[in-house]
């Protein structure tokens, strides 16, 4: 275990399955205790504290919440403090993702990915800022590489993650110097769980966009986040594309 992990604190969003289980199980692994939100993935959220509180008993919590009641944010950086002593990290990785093509927006599409992918990041790390600073800690965003190059149909999530890797940069002024906050920018490392790419074809022509000709693994955002957290001391207000050289062909 790296000792700078052990006995810290994190908070993931939506760290009950995919990218964020991936970072849960990394920092956990590192001697992190956690403190896992999760809204609708209840079965997964219990079997991953099931699986970590085995390897290491009383480390993982979990607490859920509808993080578009900002009002409930509060709570749950309050619950953390109160679970675990203190707060050293935030990951605000819990997304939602769909389409959204001009003349089809409506203001329900606005506010749900507004608020998922910008408004809860921004209240939650406002909610956790006064420990994170006496704690000297530090924040993780989960961007996405569309932040800055927009894909067509999805207008509203385009704004949405352009607007965290704004917030992670302003973030970082604002809460520096005891706080550190960072992002990391994925590219296609899971496929949406819905039909969106769903045709083999559609699937084979973005993994040729890439340099590297492959999907990546959830825990290749994870293995960024852990650099984040414990191995980039003078690191803040960055944003890390983990991508396979998509972008660069974008």
């Amino acid at each position: 275990m790296s000792e700078e992990l052990t006995g810290k604190v994190a908070l993931v969003t939506g760290g009950a399955k995919r990218v964020g289980a991936a970072i849960c199980r990394r920092l956990h692994a590192q001697g992190a205790n956690l403190m896992v939100h999760h809204r609708a993935s209840v079965a997964e959220a219990r079997a991953l504290q099931q699986d970590l509180n085995q390897l290491r008993a009383g480390s993982v919590a979990l607490i859920r919440a509808d993080l578009l009641n900002s009002a409930s944010l509060p709570d749950l950086v309050k619950t953390t403090i109160q679970q675990f002593g203190g707060l050293d990290i935030l990951i605000n990785n819990a997304s939602s993702f769909f389409a959204t093509a001009i003349g089809e927006v409506t203001e329900k599409n606005w506010e749900d990915l507004i608020g998922t992918n910008l408004k809860a990041p921004l209240f939650l790390s406002q909610a956790a800022a006064a420990e994170l600073r006496r704690r000297h800690g530090c924040i993780v965003n989960i961007v996405d590489i569309h932040a800055e190059f927009p894909m067509k149909s999805y207008v509203v999530y385009t704004v949405a993650k352009g607007g965290l890797l704004a917030l992670t940069r302003s973030l970082a002024r604002e809460l520096g110097p005891e706080v550190r906050v960072n992002g990391v920018a994925p590219g296609t490392i899971l496929w949406p769980e819905d039909d969106a790419w769903s045709d083999a074809l559609s699937r084979q022509r973005i993994v040729n966009q890439t340099a590297l000709k492959r999907i990546g693994d959830p825990d290749d955002i994870a293995k960024a986040v852990e650099f984040l957290v414990t191995g980039a001391p003078y690191v803040t207000g960055q944003v890390i594309a983990v991508d396979g050289g998509r972008s660069i062909t974008l």
